[in-house]
């Protein structure tokens, strides 16, 4: 393996965004057994230089039918956005927000929602469903990850039930911790168990196909470059 190191996050992000893209790493997690970490493939960057990586800030949403209820069962069922803001508010630097539970009948992220994160350093957002407020997002230059654009606003629709607690799309199981790596090619969880294992192998095999294309382009056949670097 590669004797690359980094001391924390901050080294392993940088890394990260010199030398990787969500395929390489993909690949690498196959061969470690892990074949189901894509997220769906709908759940695309709004625009496609945008990269999103980091600790994932888990978000656990839930239909409603009215903004506001009076029951006496669950009082977050009395907050607007129940516990969103909360969850917001708790983001902390390197993290990106990522929420799943909703129907895709409403928005999950916002022009507004995208200043706060970034005011607290966060490092993008993956929603489960829509986004809106397109243009003050990119104009944020604030990495987000969705189906796409739809108006419709969640505050009598849906509420944050809960945050930092596991999550799942599409029987995809998301940690909080884990790492959220997405850019144009898709949207990867990167267990933390298995973090290192995994990036370390995916630097190895980016410089690898480096070698591999100066190979092609210098005229050595596709077959014949698998069978010297066993990459392709």
């Amino acid at each position: 393996m590669t004797s690359v190191t980094w001391n924390d996050d901050e080294g392993l992000f940088e890394l990260i965004r010199a030398e990787l893209f969500t395929a390489v790493v993909g690949d690498i997690m196959d061969k470690l057994g892990f074949t189901h970490q894509f997220l769906p493939p709908r759940i695309q960057p709004l625009r496609p230089d945008m990269v999103a990586l980091g600790r994932a800030m888990t978000v656990l949403e839930a239909d409603v039918f009215e903004e506001r209820s009076t029951s006496e069962n669950n009082p977050v069922m009395s907050q607007a956005f129940g516990l969103m803001f909360a969850a917001l508010d708790d983001l902390k630097r390197n993290e990106v927000y990522i929420c799943a539970g909703a129907s895709p009948r409403y928005a999950l992220w916002g022009e507004l929602m995208s200043k706060r994160a970034l005011k607290l350093g966060a490092a993008g957002a993956v929603v489960d469903g829509y986004l809106r407020d397109t243009k003050g997002i990119l104009a944020l230059n604030f990495p987000a990850f969705a189906y796409g654009s739809y108006a419709q606003d969640q505050g009598a629709r849906g509420k944050v039930i809960d945050f930092r607690v596991p999550i799942e799309i599409e029987g995809l199981r998301i940690q909080p911790g884990d790492i959220i790596f997405g850019d144009v090619d898709g949207v990867l969880v990167v267990p933390r168990e298995a973090e290192e294992d995994i990036f370390r192998g995916a630097i190895e095999k980016a410089r690898g196909e480096k070698l591999v294309a100066k190979a092609i382009d210098a005229g050595m056949s596709a077959g014949e470059a698998f069978r010297k670097f066993g990459i392709m």
